[in-house]
């Protein structure tokens, strides 16, 4: 057996024949960011399945959020007849589940049952952008950096309850607090223990400003592993939280206080053939150490920010979260450790790297990757140049603003060259589709706030 918790076919089968394991997930992520797949008997699975992949319905990228068949896609529809598509076993994400019994589980790729690769897939986009990256000699190494706030309800009373009244675990804000934190200590040592047990690399975990919120953090790696890692660990802990009586959410946005963030850091490394690679980032003889590869990187990602943030803010939630001087960004700049930028810069040498602050919590963490990898290669190939780091507050800096609802960030997006350039016309349109969706939902409900405004006083 490899790395705590990962397993080779060979620990595999030799775990099934011992009766160790019964049941091997096969999953991928979603459109929108969910763990979905097939629980398959592990005797099939070592028999049949790993050989060609198991089938599912093609509709799996083409539903809401409530998995309703939706109008507008060109990959699946009633007319085309809602097909398969085949998940096939990436072998180097073979794992355990701790918190499941005698279960593994396995990332898959998407295909078509004729082979092609099913482009509009989140995984898939991610593997286009990184081997735009190899052609250059280069990979990128991430960190995804998730907040959830816990509350003392099960999920399913607080379905009930319309998610209304809930308990939080803490009654006031606990940023790095120890006291109050302890109390939810059982169920965020048994998240951090199940995640080590699946083969990730936990640091450690910290109180954040909301009532019951927290962050737990895991060891950057591989961009491609990292965002397979934050889909098993985001439906992990919700699974581990159930187990508890608990329920976790990582809403962008869950009330008027501070919101859920997923700080995103990433950097690009030179293959060399050395574990680490070479930090093509870092120029130890420049000015601020940062490389001139690094500074255009920075460059593109400040022209393309607005243009990407539907990566970054898939949601209409995603909007409410990005207030001024509640340390979610609105200002698109870049400053050394300022946390009022969207984009700030840290560490030295392999360190050093570039945070986007913008995503939360239910960003599809794949597209959210590819969009920095699009924009740093767009600032790469251009040379673009890098303006002077903002000092002082980019909340009242005067610095163009992020875009402040779902409806600009799409018109932006449509509108994007590097977007369309970078993934295709097929998965621009794809993913400004499933926005449309969620908008027209969004504007078809009406809200609590509607009617406590109007119920009786209009």
């Amino acid at each position: 057996m490899g790395a705590r918790g990962m397993l080779s076919k060979e620990d595999l089968e030799k775990l099934v024949a011992e009766g160790d394991i019964d049941t091997v997930i096969v999953a991928f992520c979603d459109m929108q960011g969910r763990l979905t797949g097939k629980r398959i008997s592990a005797r099939l699975f070592v028999e049949d399945v790993a050989a060609h992949g198991a089938e599912c319905c093609n509709y799996l990228l083409a539903v809401d959020v409530d998995m309703n068949t939706v109008d507008g896609y060109e990959i699946s529809s009633w007319e085309t007849g809602y097909g398969d598509m085949v998940m096939t076993p990436d072998f180097t994400t073979l794992r355990l589940l701790p918190w499941l019994p005698a279960t593994a589980m396995v990332m898959a790729d998407l295909s078509w049952t004729d082979g092609r690769l099913v482009r509009q897939a989140p995984r898939g986009i991610l593997r286009t952008q990184l081997d735009r990256l190899a052609e250059r000699g280069m990979t990128a190494v991430a960190a995804t950096e998730l907040e959830f706030m816990v509350f003392d309800d099960t999920y399913r009373d607080a379905w009930k309850a319309g998610y209304r009244h809930l308990t939080p675990a803490t009654d006031y804000n606990i940023d790095y607090a120890m006291l109050a934190s302890t109390r939810m200590e059982p169920l965020l040592r048994d998240i951090r223990r199940g995640m080590e047990g699946a083969g990730l690399y936990c640091e450690g975990v910290k109180g954040e400003c909301n009532l019951g919120q927290q962050e737990i953090g895991f060891r950057y790696d591989d961009a491609l592993v990292v965002c397979d890692n934050h889909t098993i660990y985001k439906n992990g802990a919700k699974e581990i939280a159930d187990q508890h009586g608990k329920s976790l959410t990582f809403m962008a946005k869950f009330d008027e206080r501070e919101g859920n963030s997923c700080h995103i850091h990433i950097s690009f490394r030179g293959l060399d053939g050395s574990p680490e690679g070479v930090a093509v980032f870092s120029d130890e003889d420049a000015e601020l150490g940062m490389s001139a590869m690094f500074r255009s990187f920075i460059a593109g990602q400040l022209a393309t920010l607005r243009e990407m943030t539907l990566f970054y803010a898939p949601n209409i939630n995603s909007y409410k979260r990005f207030v001024d001087g509640s340390f979610a960004p609105t200002a698109v700049a870049w400053g050394i450790d300022n946390r009022t930028c969207a984009l700030r810069v840290v560490g030295h040498g392999h360190g050093m790297r570039m945070e986007c602050r913008a995503p939360g919590g239910d960003v599809n963490q794949y597209l959210a990757v590819s969009a920095l990898i699009a924009g740093g290669l767009y600032g790469i190939d251009q040379e673009l140049e890098l303006p002077e780091a903002l000092q002082g507050n980019a909340y009242t800096s005067g610095a163009d603003r992020l875009p402040t609802t779902l409806t600009e960030a799409m018109e932006l997006f449509d509108n994007s060259r590097v977007a369309r350039d970078a993934f295709g016309d097929d998965v621009v349109d794809h993913y400004l589709n499933n926005a449309a969706v969620e908008l027209k939902a969004f504007n078809s409900a009406v809200t609590d706030w509607e009617r406590v405004r109007g119920f009786e006083r209009l």
